[in-house]
């Protein structure tokens, strides 16, 4: 995806991948400065852990709690802080990272153009409460959703999300586990359904998919999973994470290069390398 929108913005630039342990992530991203890269993603479980080793917080990575996205950047001659591709051939030695989270306005962007959702008004079940579940959560909150309910395996994860969103966004009716009425759209953002045999991520004994609209995957490989094939049965509009993967992408390639990314060329790569068409 991001070699594919490299080449259509004619940089020479190359996007590879590094298996980094989280106990070495302070080392990989100084040793990414060392050698000028322009920028780094960061995937779990990088992301939070991340906050803490960037020089910079962008808003967005202030606001949502993760960074997925570092830029490399440098002073120009007026002592402002500029991306490493603004200086050419001619990187000055001092450089700092500035980290961006660019999931939060894919997923909201993803529903959007994926399932036609207009969050405002909604109401969601929001399945997972990790990091990827509680950027969903706030971002929900801050789309101005009606009624936003957080189940987790570990409730306790759940509840401190409902207490940050009842601080921030009082507005909003938040609350720990299932609604008992019918909803505009069930989201999941747990790991299950990415492994053969993986649990459903939703109790059907406490609710049924003839309850909700609209549902959610952010697991894009297996393009079905048995989550998504279930809600379609229960008449649902689906769609899985390959949008958000997609948009989230795009945003860093942006944030890098300065040029609005080749989107639909993005898809495009992306969609051949997961699913071979």
């Amino acid at each position: 995806m991001q070699n594919a929108g490299i080449a259509t913005l004619g940089l020479n630039w190359c996007y590879i991948a590094h298996e980094v342990h989280p106990d070495h992530l302070r080392d990989a991203i100084q040793g990414a400065k060392a050698m000028k890269y322009m920028g780094l993603n960061l995937t779990v479980p990088h992301k939070l852990l991340a906050m803490e080793m960037v020089d910079v917080l962008d808003e967005s990575a202030r606001i949502w709690g993760a960074v997925n996205t570092i830029r490399f950047e440098a002073q120009d001659l007026d002592g402002q802080w500029k991306p490493l591709v603004h200086f050419g051939d001619s990187i000055p030695e001092k450089i700092r990272t500035r980290g961006f989270n660019t999931d939060a306005d894919a997923i909201t962007r993803s529903l959007r153009e994926d399932l036609g959702m207009n969050l405002a008004g909604a109401k969601v079940l929001l399945l997972g409460a990790g990091g990827a579940g509680r950027v969903a959560a706030l971002k929900l909150a801050a789309e101005k959703v009606a009624e936003l309910y957080l189940v987790n395996r570990t409730s306790s994860k759940a509840e401190i999300i409902a207490a940050e969103i009842k601080r921030l966004f009082p507005q909003i009716r938040v609350a720990v586990g299932y609604p008992a009425g019918s909803i505009d759209l069930v989201l999941n953002a747990t790991s299950l359904g990415l492994r053969p045999g993986d649990a459903s991520p939703l109790d059907e004994k406490k609710f049924s998919l003839r309850n909700a609209s609209a549902a959610y995957d952010m697991i894009y490989r297996p393009a079905e999973t048995p989550f998504l094939k279930a809600a379609k049965e229960a008449g649902c509009r689906v769609a899985n994470g390959l949008g958000m993967l997609l948009y989230q992408g795009a945003k860093a390639l942006e944030i890098w290069t300065g040029q609005k990314a080749p989107v639909e060329v993005m898809r495009a790569a992306l969609v051949k390398n997961i699913y071979g068409n």
